[in-house]
């Protein structure tokens, strides 16, 4: 199982950017999905996560600006991210928690190799 980020890349304070994550592989189900994101000298925290069923979470700081969604045929989580600020620049970490063909039936959280979105003038 792998999963494949895109997006990202330089965006201007108040601009838009949209991160995809695509899951591939020997997949059975996919229960969570979601982002994570470091900054330069923090921990790693959570941006945003979406269940198989569509209930979603945000971290505070992004509630309002940005949106996560799913499609489940394609395998893909998505990110919209309104309204940047300077603040959100960080390598952003997409993961799946994936029940695969090989561990049925537990499942184990799988991440992308992050994504950076620098937001600056």
């Amino acid at each position: 199982v792998q999963l494949q980020a895109s997006g990202g890349g330089l965006v201007q304070p108040g601009g838009s950017v949209r991160l995809s994550c695509a899951a591939s592989g020997s997949i059975f189900s996919i229960n969570a999905m979601g982002w994570y994101r470091q900054a330069p000298g923090k921990q790693r925290e959570l941006v945003a996560s979406i269940t198989s069923g569509g209930s979603t979470n945000y971290a505070d700081s992004v509630k309002g600006r940005f949106a996560i969604s799913r499609d489940n045929v394609k395998n893909t989580v998505y990110l919209q991210m309104n309204s940047l600020k300077a603040e959100d620049t960080a390598v952003y970490y997409c993961y799946g928690r994936i029940v695969s063909m090989g561990t049925l039936p537990r499942d184990r959280d799988y991440w992308g190799q992050g994504t950076l979105v620098t937001v600056s003038s």
